[in-house]
């Protein structure tokens, strides 16, 4: 058995969701954690386990994200860390898996599933083993309880339900 824990210096937890439907805003966590557990280099049933410290969302507007902590979306106060645990990494074909598992935000747990494309296995300069990994998969927000809605005057929606998950993963191997 393997123990592989995230590099967040060489990782980014990324989401987007369209404004307005004609635009794209994009946003990350800057403080996360996760664990990896293998039986081998394969990653082919690995146990995961993720946790985001939701005060660490970032938009890149102040107000924007204090908005998206604020009890109309995440409610980082009572709600502060979003979390996934993995139920299941399954191969789709060489280098690709679809990781299933449930993800707790606002204490709302749900079943999502993310396509997984391993990049491999490396050894960097300093002789730490790395591997790679770049997920995606989509979310229903307001399945969480992040509800707020507005209309525009015209009719038209101004954040969608749709919330595109974009992770760009290395991990260490730790033991």
């Amino acid at each position: 058995m393997a123990t592989w824990n995230i590099d967040p210096m060489h990782s980014t937890i990324e989401f987007k969701v369209k404004h307005l439907m004609i635009t794209t805003v994009t946003g990350k966590f800057d403080s996360f954690t996760a664990t990896v557990e293998t039986s081998d280099d394969t990653f082919a049933n690995a146990a995961v386990s993720f946790q985001a410290d939701v005060n660490s969302i970032s938009t890149g507007i102040a107000d924007r994200d204090a908005h998206l902590k604020s009890d109309d979306f995440f409610n980082a106060e009572s709600f502060p860390t979003l979390n996934f645990t993995g139920t299941s990494m399954t191969s789709t074909g060489t280098d690709t898996f679809v990781l299933e598992g449930d993800l707790t935000i606002r204490d709302i747990t749900k079943r999502v599933s993310l396509n997984v494309e391993f990049g491999g296995v490396m050894v960097d300069p300093y002789g730490n083993t790395k591997a790679g990994f770049e997920a995606t998969g989509v979310i229903k927000r307001k399945e969480f309880g992040l509800a707020w809605d507005a209309v525009t005057e015209a009719g038209g929606i101004v954040v969608s339900d749709d919330v595109r998950l974009s992770l760009n993963v290395q991990l260490m191997k730790v033991a």
